[in-house]
């Protein structure tokens, strides 16, 4: 099968020139501060220069006021918004009213009863993200990158009427696997391909969308 990748938090040329150049389908520019991974607007567009036509500029937001989404997209030409905070179906349908892009929207799993938050964005979202919740003892989670992983079999065998992408402890050494056995159909990873938070490594891209590619 035919799995698309999307490389998220990148924030140096090298990372970004590696990731175009071994085929990813969407690229991920964070903008929230607490993140190892943030990038602000100006850094954020001299990167998103370098992305050609067809691969998918998305920009990491969380519960962003409408201020602060504006201020970014006046300086960077994204494609999709990605919106990995406690936004709700009101707040997805608002955003998406007023700035004219499509919205991915991140639902976060632990066990099988996380999955009902789904429904209410099914009618105001462009796309789903699956990620982990971190553990309730983890300290100092981030809304996602945390390089946890849930379990796969909560989506193996569904389906929903909107595209999705699967995140959460991806490596290019288990992404076979999750991918069998949850069925994605398109694929996020942050932490695994770096080398420390923050700190992508052009050949662990590079190896990730390799084995990607052999799906």
């Amino acid at each position: 099968m035919s799995v698309q990748v999307k490389i998220c938090g990148i924030s140096t040329v090298e990372a970004m020139t590696a990731a175009v150049e071994d085929g990813v389908a969407f690229v991920g520019l964070v903008f929230y501060p607490p993140s190892p991974r943030a990038v602000t607007p100006s850094q954020a567009a001299a990167l998103a220069a370098l992305v050609p036509a067809g691969i998918v500029k998305t920009g990491l937001l969380v519960d962003a006021e409408d201020a602060t989404i504006e201020g970014i997209l006046k300086e960077v030409s994204l494609d999709l918004l990605q919106l990995h905070g406690g936004e709700s179906p009101e707040r997805v349908a608002a955003i998406k009213r007023r700035f004219g892009l499509p919205v991915m929207k991140v639902v976060k799993l632990r066990q099988a009863g996380d999955l009902e938050a789904v429904a209410p964005f099914l009618a105001v979202a462009d796309r789903l993200l699956f990620d982990a919740k971190p553990p309730a003892a983890m300290t100092g989670a981030l809304p996602g990158g945390n390089a946890v992983a849930f379990d796969w079999t909560l989506l193996s065998g569904r389906s929903w009427p909107l595209p999705w992408m699967l995140a959460g402890g991806l490596t290019s050494q288990n992404v076979a696997q999750a991918v069998a056995v949850s069925g994605a159909p398109a694929i996020d990873v942050s932490s695994g391909v770096e080398d420390a938070p923050g700190k992508k490594n052009p050949q662990k891209i590079a190896a990730f969308l390799a084995a990607a590619r052999a799906l």
